[in-house]
């Protein structure tokens, strides 16, 4: 009687496997590998098996020899490695950079809300009465005797204010055109633009009068 011996043959890699790796063996043909204390199965598909040990030392498997490695070095004491200290990263400074854009932008803001709310106020603002412009126009002339033409000047600021204030006393009207349309107790008004008339257009000029008394009653048209 003859016996033939079958041989398997196999491959597996990683070729130096260490504890806890995955071994994976590929034999020439389909096989059926049974649990081992030597070693777990993990898994099996026709000629391919995978299998790991945590035990540092060959195992036998299907006739193959796998040898198993440590991962401790030779003569490892098994004392932990010391710590080192961590080490500082730097501040971020991103956020601060971000606050004080923040903070210019918030400023500029309030500044050209600002600068905008006055303008508005500036727009808004009421315009000046002709009473009060007049006034202001005849206390300015009376404070500035060196004027060369004050009677005229006067005059036609008188005239102007009646344009505004008053109806049908236009400022292009003559003298002699616009006295007769005023009422009679403004004889003030007569007087100033005869005054002015002369300044402007007599050779002897004006007559001699008292130009701040005039003033005291011209100002009580605009009162």
């Amino acid at each position: 009687m003859i016996l033939v011996l079958a041989l398997v043959t196999a491959t597996f890699s990683p070729a130096q496997p260490t504890v806890g790796d995955p071994i994976t063996i590929t034999f020439s043909e389909p096989v059926t590998i049974q649990p081992s204390p030597a070693y777990d199965v993990i898994s099996q598909q026709g000629s391919r098996v995978v299998v790991r040990t945590f035990v540092p030392k060959p195992f036998v498997i299907q006739g193959i020899t796998i040898p198993v490695r440590s991962v401790l070095k030779k003569n490892d004491d098994l004392k932990p490695a010391p710590l080192t200290p961590p080490r500082a990263s730097p501040y971020p400074r991103a956020p601060f950079l971000a606050i004080a854009i923040a903070a210019l932008c918030a400023v500029a803001t309030w500044l050209l809300a600002w600068l905008l709310s006055r303008r508005r106020i500036r727009a808004v603002e009421p315009p000046i009465p002709a009473s009060e412009r007049y006034r202001r126009a005849v206390l300015a002339l009376r404070q500035n005797p060196r004027h060369a033409h004050r009677w005229a000047a006067l005059a036609d600021a008188t005239r102007a204010y009646l344009a505004e204030s008053r109806a049908g006393l236009s400022s292009d009207l003559t003298t002699t055109e616009l006295v007769p349309r005023l009422p009679e107790h403004d004889h003030v008004v007569a007087e100033i633009l005869r005054q002015g008339d002369m300044e402007k257009f007599s050779r002897e000029g004006a007559p001699l009068r008292d130009f701040d008394e005039v003033v005291e009653r011209a100002l009580e048209l605009a009162s």
